[in-house]
């Protein structure tokens, strides 16, 4: 599943597997590029290049001398305990540089050097990444920002949430979130084909999307319905955020764009029962989100509260267990993404989940026919780097509080 990467000053992603094409047939053709294809090989090299610059950053090589657990060194480094879980991604992406080592015993994984690593080459994947598409930026200066917050974070003296969405993060957040961003617009996509494909021969459509952060997700899924002939089925499109400023922001341009649509708009917490919020799941045919439900609290408790006719998410999956993914490194330092409640069976881990821990999330929230798409688990095995996916369910039992 991981490649080493033997030569630090060469960045040329592998050709891509002609198979793959069959797999996303039934997504526009301007979705999964070549240049996207490209951007999101470089993103991942870019990422491992920074988790080289923060292992020298956070002092990590010189403690690495011996067999170290991630707690372990946590503690050596006398960094904040919650860090841990950030350094074991950093630690799992310098063992695909092959200068670190990894052993298993039992649930627990250890560390150790190999060699030194080499001086990253940022500036430089830099540049090729910006050759390759300009609006790359969006998510190399997200990843460039959250980089720089690591050893701040790991010492105590500021949290990821503050660094993250202060004064300098909401412009990046805005950049990255946003339709014009290809490797972030990828998830609007999955989750709009598969949801439009899920209400093909409904007559009407009453909708409720969950955490739509400033709109691009509904942007796209408007615009997939229209090009469907689903937009004139709108009866009722209710859209929530939890974030006034953000809700605001995408209340003025999906007004603008669609004038004529029934738009309405609410906060609403996932993590609380939505109904007495005034959200009542029960009177819709899709409830939607893209990149939302993997932050919840309770992942079996936010589901039950989803269960409405159809439930469509679009998630960033991770291909395999414990495989680490380029989008971590900016979302791992949140307090929201790392400090949620686990599961053995369907949520070992804090984050991305796999796609069949995503089934067995919704299967045990009471839902069936479940499906994920595009195929990861066959996409894997020749593109391992194929992160992006909808998973979708129908409710077969009675109301949200049945189950919890």
């Amino acid at each position: 599943m991981k490649t080493l990467i033997s030569d630090a000053s060469a960045f040329e992603a592998p050709a891509l597997d002609p198979r793959l094409a069959n797999w996303l047939k039934d997504y526009p053709p301007e979705v999964f590029t070549e240049r996207l294809y490209q951007s999101i090989e470089l993103m991942e090299r870019y990422s491992i290049e920074l988790a080289v610059d923060l292992s020298h950053r956070l002092n990590m090589i010189g403690q690495l001398s011996k067999w170290q657990s991630a707690d372990e060194l946590c503690r050596a480094l006398s960094f904040q305990p919650r860090f841990s879980f950030t350094l074991a991604w950093l630690l799992e992406r310098l063992v695909e540089t092959g200068c670190v080592m990894v052993r298993c015993d039992g649930d627990v994984r250890s560390y150790r050097l190999r060699h030194a690593p080499w001086q990253p080459q940022l500036e430089r994947l830099r540049a090729v990444g910006l050759e390759i598409d300009p609006g790359n930026a969006a998510t190399l200066d997200l990843l460039d920002h959250a980089a720089g917050l690591y050893p701040a974070i790991a010492r105590g003296k500021q949290l990821g949430d503050q660094g993250l969405f202060g004064p300098r993060g909401i412009p990046l957040w805005l950049n990255y979130f946003d339709n014009r961003n290809l490797t972030y617009a990828v998830n609007n996509w999955t989750g709009a084909v598969l949801a439009a494909d899920r209400l093909l021969s409904h007559p009407t459509l009453r909708i409720l999307e969950v955490g739509a952060g400033a709109g691009s997700a509904s942007e796209t899924l408007l615009r997939w319905f229209d090009k469907c002939g689903l937009l004139s089925r709108i009866k009722s499109y209710l859209i929530t955020e939890p974030s006034a400023f953000f809700r605001r922001r995408a209340q003025r341009e999906l007004s603008r764009q669609y004038p004529n649509l029934p738009l309405k708009w609410a906060a609403l917490d996932l993590n609380l029962p939505w109904a007495a919020q005034g959200v009542f799941p029960g009177e819709f045919d899709l409830v939607y989100a893209v990149n939302v439900l993997h932050i919840s609290d309770d992942l079996l408790f936010s589901l039950s509260q989803a269960r409405s006719g159809s439930l469509v998410i679009g998630e960033c999956i991770r291909p395999y267990v414990n495989q680490p993914i380029y989008p971590e490194l900016m979302f791992q330092i949140l307090e929201s993404f790392a400090e949620v409640q686990l599961d053995p069976e369907m949520r070992p881990n804090p984050g991305f989940l796999t796609a069949d821990q995503w089934h067995r999330a919704f299967t045990r929230a009471g839902f069936d026919q479940v499906k994920v798409a595009p195929d990861i688990d066959r996409i894997r095995e020749i593109y391992p780097h194929f992160f992006a996916g909808a998973i979708c369910g129908q409710n077969t039992v009675g109301k949200p509080s049945d189950v919890h």
